[in-house]
This record gives structure tokens, sequence and C-alpha cells, in this order.
């Protein structure tokens, strides 16, 4: 049962992974990412950030994978618990977003990459 929920997390980090490397490459996505506090293609540092924040969350997805024992990475236990840490607190900040859409969007996505990490943990 772990690990459908680990691939079920992958599935939906995937999601976000997309988003973030389209937005890297140009894409017109901004007000569904920082509270939309950016209309249309984001500068170019901010672009950087989100190449940084595709492979935080493919790393993200790696890790929950070696919990649940589909890839042997033989990572520690700690980075786990941080995917669980960071998996709150992006939940929580979606869910609070003055953005209408980024709300909708991504705060019921994160809201089930939590719940599927918390099954993987107690597994």
């Amino acid at each position: 049962m772990k690990q459908a929920f680990a691939f079920t997390y992958a599935g939906l980090a995937a999601l976000p992974v997309a988003m973030h490397v389209g937005l890297a490459f140009g894409a017109p996505w901004g007000q569904a990412t920082l509270g939309g506090q950016i209309d249309g293609v984001l500068p170019p540092l901010l672009r950087g950030l989100a190449v940084a924040q595709a492979g935080l969350l493919a790393l993200m997805a790696a890790v929950v994978l070696d919990r649940a024992e589909i890839l042997r990475l033989g990572l520690p236990k700690p980075f786990f618990w941080g995917v669980i840490a960071l998996g709150v607190l992006t939940c929580l900040a979606n869910w609070a977003t003055p953005s209408t859409l980024e709300r909708m969007l991504w705060g019921p996505v994160t809201s089930l990459m939590l719940v599927s990490t918390l099954v993987v943990a107690v597994r």
C-alpha cells in the first residue's frame, strides 16, 4: 500500500514540476505562483528559482520513492521527514495564498501530496 501512495506522490509532484519547468522556459503562468503577484512571464531571477523548485520537487519525489522501497537510494531517514515538513509548509502556504488560482490549483494537489507522504510514513 505504501508503494501505491509513493507513486501517487510522485505523479502529483510531476504537476508542479511541469509548471515550474514551464515557468523557467518563459510560460506566462506567473499568476499561478508566488501568491499571484506576477502577471505573465517571470523575471530572469525568478525563472532560475523555478528551475531550483522543480529540482527540489523531483528530489522530494525520489526521497518518497526511496522510503517506500521503490528506489533503493539508501537515503537517511531525516530526508523523508524533511519532505513531510516541507509538505506541511507548502500545503499551508498554498491554502493561505491571496491568489485564488494558486489556492484552487495547488491547494488540493499539495494536500494530496501531504496525505500520500503521511501514509508512506505510517505503513
